[in-house]
């Protein structure tokens, strides 16, 4: 029986079975152990079927146990952590830095955008992305951020809801790309210049899906929205955080637009937003001297940004320096992570890669 070990310049040894297990034989010339020759010879062929048996057996023993290490850790990468170690620098322990297009693929938003309270975060990042970070991103990154935009069109399409949002989004990108697609040749984009256009070609076709997008009613003739008491209504548009959803609102039913043009509601949507040295700067008086919160709400628009509100967002802990989504456990050493844990909203997730 040959030598079966990790050396393969090992001389070999000679071994038999006999009743009490495998013994090593050895010849007369190394003054070891002499047996009766014979009885060997007698069991030659019952030997060697023994003992390719016994060699195929730890073979596929070992095979066996490879295959599974490998498919535990073939498991294991692609069961993603849902979280990334955010480090701007090289050190000792760590070289090179994170980039926006690794923590893109790693924070797993394929998944976010079928949960409702973090749609619109995604939404809004993806937005940012579009306006300024498209160079930074890697091959596929680029690939991930426009596999997630299609599941993103694909999910308006099928809820129809977020339409309007949708439609900004995809507007932003293809301006954004037809400047940067001018620049062609100064290493502005990562890729060929072919498959950049046929990106912008599904962008057109998603947007004319959403054009021709067919809103349905639904089968339910229970309550609805106008069957509600006037304070109720008043109570839920309230809620609404932009102007165009109420103006919307107001465009189905006669009393909603009454609803939608109560300078209360103006106020308070004005209020919620801007400051009140911003509103003081842009004061508008109406025919009968009174402040015209409707007008003033869309001009401030123009100037100010508005106040982002998000049902869950990224967080980052301030301990050990790890993003990951609300609610997503991650390895901290620290007594207390929740006490740890930072929001950061879409445009301060960008800020982090910004060297």
């Amino acid at each position: 029986m040959p030598f079966l070990g990790q050396d393969w310049r090992s001389p070999g040894q000679s071994w038999v079975k006999t009743a009490d297990g495998w013994t090593r034989f050895l010849d007369e010339k190394s003054g070891g152990f002499v047996g009766d020759i014979s009885s060997f010879c007698k069991k030659d062929d019952h030997n060697k079927e023994n003992l390719f048996n016994s060699i195929n057996y730890d073979v596929a023993a070992k095979k066996r146990k490879k295959d599974l290490l490998n498919n535990k850790a073939k498991t294991q990468y692609f069961h993603q952590e849902k979280w990334i170690y955010v480090h701007k620098g090289s050190t000792k322990e760590r070289h090179g830095y994170c980039t926006l297009g690794e923590a893109f693929n790693r924070l797993d938003f394929s998944s976010a955008i079928l949960d409702s309270r973090r749609f619109n975060y995604v939404v809004r990042l993806l937005e940012l992305i579009a306006k300024s970070q498209l160079t930074s991103l890697s091959g596929i990154a680029q690939k991930n951020y426009m596999n997630i935009l299609e599941k993103v069109v694909q999910k308006v399409l099928e809820d129809q809801q977020n339409i309007r949002l949708i439609r900004e989004l995809l507007q932003t990108l293809y301006t954004s790309l037809c400047t940067l697609v001018q620049r062609v040749g100064k290493s502005v984009l990562v890729g060929n210049i072919n498959m950049w256009v046929h990106r912008m070609e599904s962008i057109l076709h998603w947007q004319q899906q959403l054009n021709n997008i067919q809103i349905t009613r639904p089968a339910f003739k229970g309550t609805t929205f106008t069957d509600l008491p006037l304070c109720l209504q008043l109570n839920i548009m309230q809620r609404l955080s932009d102007g165009r959803d109420l103006v919307s609102l107001g465009q189905v039913a006669p009393d909603l637009q009454v609803l939608s043009e109560d300078r209360l509601l103006w106020k308070k949507l004005c209020q919620y937003h801007f400051t009140d040295r911003q509103i003081r700067k842009r004061l508008i008086l109406s025919d009968k001297g009174q402040l015209d919160w409707k007008k003033m709400y869309f001009k401030l628009i123009r100037c100010y940004p508005r106040k982002e509100q998000y049902g869950d967002t990224l967080q980052l802990c301030r301990h050990c320096h790890i993003l990951s989504w609300k609610g997503t456990d991650h390895p901290c050493t620290a007594n207390n992570p929740e006490t740890c844990s930072t929001s950061l909203s879409p445009q301060e997730f960008i800020n982090l890669f910004r060297f």
